[in-house]
């Protein structure tokens, strides 16, 4: 028997037939950061111990402070951090060493999970290694979600994104199984010529209980001053260069043209300012709601209200909103590029468009607008591929991968 924590702190009992394990997560991001690593990362987490298997997880805190705490169901052990200037609300620890270093011979785990090749990464790699702990590490992110926001390496872009793919294959490396959320992703990468390693695509997974179509009351339109009755083009991530999105605003104001609809975008970051002031040249900012940071119930319910859901980053592994926009039953209209491929399949959930092209982006979007039966066939379209990614067979396929490379461990230790 096992007891059952969603993130909202709702509790029941089911029974569990795995054989119990420890699991160390380590993440350079993580809850209460929004993006999809961190999102990823909490719900693998819960996900875990709801079945049972004791979880550790390690990642900054959001102060200067290190402390430990209980997050649902699992502990989280908090490094100190640091502001990291490039993104907005999003610190980093730089020197976690000695506390990855002290969780690890404290909790003696069977298997360790990086989530990311940074500090806290780094640390993990190092000390598993050494202990001889069997690694699993994750891809989530491209250099080029790290260079969009930093203007000032503009110019060197190209060789610095080299260096940085070129970092992150001696990384993995040094893990005993690589896995990226999509095929796609091991394509970009082109890891499976260049590293022996053996790896394969897992989806980051979607929790279809929480994230399916649904009606939400006026009180959530009252709450953040959307429009009950007029068409709503949603978007729902980092508000930040690299995702592209002067490319959604440039494009909805063509929309406006066609169509009485509305803006929302749901979440912060480094590029809110310079999207108000964009949407004001193009006299659409009374049509546009910037709602910030988000509870997790209310973005559900955003997500539900939301007619097409919009993702014109060009920088995608696989894009967890795109995925809980889809199983909330949104059509899509996406970029041609990356991972978004296999969620946004043209003509069928959506339409792909070419990168940065406002134009085209525009035409996708009142394409699905003019047709209410084309719009509610993509709907079920976005339904039948979301459930796809069931975070239910996420979470067996890495519950297999650990117990697969915790046994192997204890045979050759035998």
């Amino acid at each position: 028997m096992s007891t059952h924590c969603s993130m909202l702190g709702e509790c029941w009992t089911v029974v569990v037939y795995w054989e119990n394990m420890k699991i160390l997560i380590a993440s350079d991001l993580h809850y209460p950061t929004i993006n999809g690593v961190a999102t990823f990362g909490r719900s693998l987490a819960i996900g875990l111990a709801n079945r049972g298997h004791e979880v550790m997880v390690i990642a900054p805190s959001q102060t200067s402070k290190k402390f430990k705490e209980i997050d649902v169901n699992h502990v989280v052990i908090r490094t100190a951090s640091v502001p990291f200037v490039p993104y907005q609300n999003f610190r980093i620890s730089p020197t976690p060493g000695r506390e990855v270093k002290k969780a690890m011979l404290d909790f003696d785990p069977d298997v360790i999970h990086i989530q990311m090749l940074m500090w806290i990464g780094q640390a993990a790699m190092k000390y598993g290694n050494k202990f001889g702990i069997p690694i699993i590490s994750t891809n989530h992110a491209m250099p080029e979600n790290l260079m969009d926001n930093i203007l000032l390496l503009a110019p060197i872009a190209r060789p610095i994104n080299f260096m940085l793919r070129q970092y992150g294959m001696r990384f993995h490396s040094k893990a005993d199984y690589i896995t990226m959320p999509t095929q796609s992703a091991i394509d970009m990468f082109n890891l499976s010529e260049k590293i022996t390693v053996p790896m394969e695509a897992v989806s980051n997974g979607i929790d279809l209980v929480r994230f399916q179509p649904g009606n939400p009351g006026p009180e959530i339109y009252r709450q953040f001053k959307l429009p009950p009755n007029k068409p709503i083009i949603s978007y729902v991530g980092r508000v930040d260069a690299e995702k592209h999105l002067p490319v959604l605003v440039k494009a909805f104001a063509k929309v406006r043209k066609k169509h009485d609809a509305h803006l929302m975008i749901v979440g912060s970051g480094q590029e809110v300012l310079n999207l108000k002031e964009i949407a004001h040249e193009l006299g659409v900012y009374s049509h546009v709601t910037f709602t910030g940071r988000v509870s997790e119930e209310d973005k559900v319910l955003l997500h539900q209200i939301g007619t097409v859901f919009a993702m014109p980053s060009p920088a995608e592994l696989q894009s967890i909103a795109t995925l809980e926009a889809m199983a909330s039953g949104q059509p899509v209209v996406a970029v041609d590029a990356g991972a978004l491929r296999e969620l946004c399949q043209d003509g069928r959930n959506g339409y792909l468009c070419r990168k940065d092209d406002v134009e085209q982006f525009a035409e996708a979007i009142i394409k699905i607008l003019d047709d209410p039966k084309e719009q509610k066939r993509m709907s079920e379209e976005s339904l039948a591929i979301a459930h796809l990614h069931d975070l239910d067979a996420t979470l067996d396929r890495f519950e297999a991968i650990y117990k697969e490379l915790a046994n192997l461990e204890t045979n050759n230790a035998t």
